[in-house]
């Protein structure tokens, strides 16, 4: 084992300042993706700074006609909050269904989008739903926040204090997930907005996207059952031992028609 400190801040201030006095320090929430990291050698900071406990960083507040939730919430306080369950009950059943109970009442939402795990639920709601993201520095539209696989627009130093979503009542999450470790190997995220359909797409290996193609077909007046996996870029595609990326892209197409069927 090396050596690794651990601290626990009093305050966001606190929190902030450990993490910039040390370039090796690493910023802990739930850790229920960190730790395996840390135990497979993958990730080996010098200090663990641990903001779950952080009241700054939590809680679940109306937001305009929408709904804003601190980064420290958990994945069960999300899916049980009367406020997310009027105003976004799409969100509280994403959540519900994330992993186990103890994951649930461990994970938090900032720490699930901070890592952009490319197999995370989160971000297609965020994506789809257009979503803000405040960050210690900066607040970032959810389409700019998340980069590619494992990948966000955060500086060293930088974390999130705070989702910001808007109300929306004719949204589906849909998961194909892997039966062992409950991730989505598809998971597509569809809503009606004032502006239209949105379709986020997560699980395909390469990071959560947005399939525009189908968004225009739908906002023409296109059919539902026309909706062809032909359209969707296999590009956005890998493939491992859990399936193929054709697989992949064939799963994902009849999810988004499941989904955009349930909200219409």
């Amino acid at each position: 084992m090396y050596e690794l400190a651990y601290v626990r801040p009093q305050s966001l201030t606190d929190a902030l300042a450990m993490l910039a006095q040390d370039d090796g320090a690493q910023a802990l929430s739930g850790g229920q993706t960190l730790m395996p990291v840390l135990r497979a050698r993958l990730a080996m900071p010098t200090r663990l700074v641990d903001l779950a406990r952080l009241h700054e960083l939590a809680g679940i507040t109306p937001a305009g006609d929408g709904i804003e939730i601190g980064a420290a919430t958990t994945h069960h306080d999300v899916s049980t909050s009367s406020a997310v369950r009027s105003v976004l009950p799409a969100l509280a059943g994403l959540a519900g269904g994330i992993g186990d109970a103890q994951i649930r009442h461990r994970g938090t939402i900032g720490g699930s989008i901070a890592n952009n795990d490319p197999a995370a639920c989160y971000p297609s709601a965020l994506l789809a739903l257009g979503a803000s993201i405040t960050t210690s520095q900066r607040t970032l539209a959810a389409q700019d926040f998340f980069t590619g696989m494992f990948s966000t627009a955060l500086e060293p130093g930088e974390i999130v204090r705070s989702i910001r979503l808007p109300a929306c009542d004719k949204a589906r999450y849909i998961k194909f997930r892997n039966p062992a470790s409950r991730f989505a190997l598809v998971g597509v995220f569809a809503a009606r907005l004032p502006g239209g359909y949105r379709i986020a797409i997560t699980g395909g290996g390469n990071g959560v996207f947005r399939w525009q193609e189908a968004e225009q077909h739908l906002d023409s007046g296109g059919s539902v059952s026309a909706i062809a996996e032909e359209r969707l870029d296999i590009g956005n595609f890998t493939g491992d031992l859990h399936g193929s990326a054709e697989y992949r892209r064939h799963i994902a197409a009849v999810t988004v028609r499941q989904a955009i069927s349930a909200i219409t």
